[in-house]
């Protein structure tokens, strides 16, 4: 039996050494807990459970479909996986994910800027760290003394990093490498095609700098509706095409993301980026037909589960209102319960009278407006609920499961938008 313990989320290495995790157990980053009923700790009653052997399934899932037994054999190249694990591993905690992850030997990670790249190497993590978005001027110093590997999306940035590289004293092998993001028609990041001769010249001029890998972002990868994807891989291609042309190493070439890592081999080069469907996500495909087949296709495991307990329950009369604005009226007597969970935890406000929570194996719609800290719900038609019952809103009780996508659909949103808008104040329990 757990002993009652106040569970804080932390990622900066330097602060583990003030936690004290007061488990049996012996101190770490994965800590092994009993089955859900058993969770005790002292403090507001919400909390998400984070599988890392369902993360590590997932990434060796992931390694076995794009190495693909029958190209396995005839000797090519493994091709590497790229861990996105930006906005704090899409909530589900940068280092703990980080490391299990290492462990399961992850090729590369990903993240959005310096500051995580630096808490991960803080924390131990060796493995090469791509900068996605690049880097804002000033940066420099910190990717080099980190050892991270930036994104260049302008030719202007040569010239900044070549400037620190040849100032820096910590060059191992006399060159600081970096990748290109080439804009293929998604229009947000990366150069123009049409500006590869230009970066071409000003690298020339960078003699402490490498062009290590060249990669390209997909904007529709799961919609088969329209053209998008089929004419972003063509300007890519053409862009490599002329890359060569100058006589330039493309290095690592990488563009497949979660959705085209499961539909579009055509797009996974040297390496894969998987990012939702890592934590055990897929993408929304278009037509929608499609879902269970690219679901069948690349098996994987939701990683994150996410609870509260009911703190309150009160019997009401027909005619009585719920929350904020009066938003929910009841037509019945009805018993409402209140959970320990708000927006400010992450559960989208958006979901006011239109989501449900899982109570002892059986939804419940929620009611009213969700307010900052707690949430309604409707438990009329479960009649042995009770203060400290455990409301799932993602994960899994008595055989009755709601998923991320589940939730996502409703709110008309993302499944990764919902996982990066976990709160900071919810703990994470970490299983193996």
């Amino acid at each position: 039996m757990l002993q009652p313990v106040l569970l804080r989320l932390v990622t900066n290495r330097r602060a583990w050494t003030n936690e004290r995790f007061l488990f049996r157990a012996k101190i770490g980053y994965s800590v092994k807990i009993p089955m859900t009923r058993t969770v005790k700790f002292d403090g507001r009653p919400i909390w998400a459970e984070v599988s890392l052997g369902a993360l590590v399934h997932n990434l060796r899932a992931i390694r076995r479909h794009v190495n693909p037994a029958a190209a396995s054999s005839k000797r090519s190249p493994r091709r590497l996986v790229l861990a996105v694990i930006k906005s704090n591993a899409y909530g589900h905690g940068i280092v703990p994910v980080a490391r299990a992850l290492s462990r399961a030997r992850s090729d590369w990670f990903g993240v959005t800027c310096s500051a995580e790249g630096a808490e991960l190497r803080e924390s131990g993590i060796r493995e090469p760290i791509l900068i996605l978005t690049g880097f804002w001027a000033g940066e420099e110093q910190r990717i080099l003394e980190n050892n991270l590997t930036p994104a260049i999306m302008r030719p202007e940035q040569l010239r900044l990093l070549e400037k620190a590289a040849a100032k820096s004293r910590k060059l191992r092998r006399g060159h600081v490498g970096f990748h290109l993001k080439i804009d293929s028609g998604m229009n947000r990041l990366g150069i123009q095609p049409s500006e590869i001769p230009a970066f071409a010249r000003v690298l020339a001029d960078c003699p402490h700098l490498r062009l290590a890998g060249t990669f390209t972002h997909i904007a529709s990868s799961e919609v088969f509706t329209t053209e998008q994807t089929i004419e972003q891989e063509k300007a890519f291609i053409a862009a490599l095409a002329c890359m060569k042309s100058l006589k330039l190493d493309p290095g690592i070439v990488h563009m497949a993301n979660s959705a085209a890592i499961v539909s579009r081999p055509s797009t996974w080069y040297h390496m894969v980026r998987p990012g939702a469907v890592l934590y055990g996500y897929h993408q929304f495909f278009e037509p929608s037909a499609m879902n269970p087949e690219m679901e069948a296709k690349l098996p994987v495991r939701p990683v994150l589960s996410f609870r509260a307990r009911i703190i309150s329950l009160k019997d009401v009369a027909p005619g009585a209102r719920v929350g904020y604005n009066a938003r929910w009226t009841a037509e019945k007597p009805s018993r409402i319960a209140v959970l320990a969970a708000g927006y400010a935890d992450g559960l989208a406000r958006v979901l006011s009278n239109k989501g449900r929570i899982i109570v002892r194996g059986q939804f419940a719609p929620m009611i009213g407006t969700v307010s900052m800290d707690l949430t309604a719900a409707d438990v009329t038609g479960i009649s042995d609920a009770c203060v400290g019952d455990i409301a799932t809103i993602y994960g899994t009780d008595g055989g009755t499961t709601q998923s991320v996508p589940d939730v996502a659909r409703i709110a008309n949103t993302a499944s990764a938008e919902l996982l990066c808008a976990l709160g900071k104040r919810v703990p994470r329990f970490y299983l193996s």
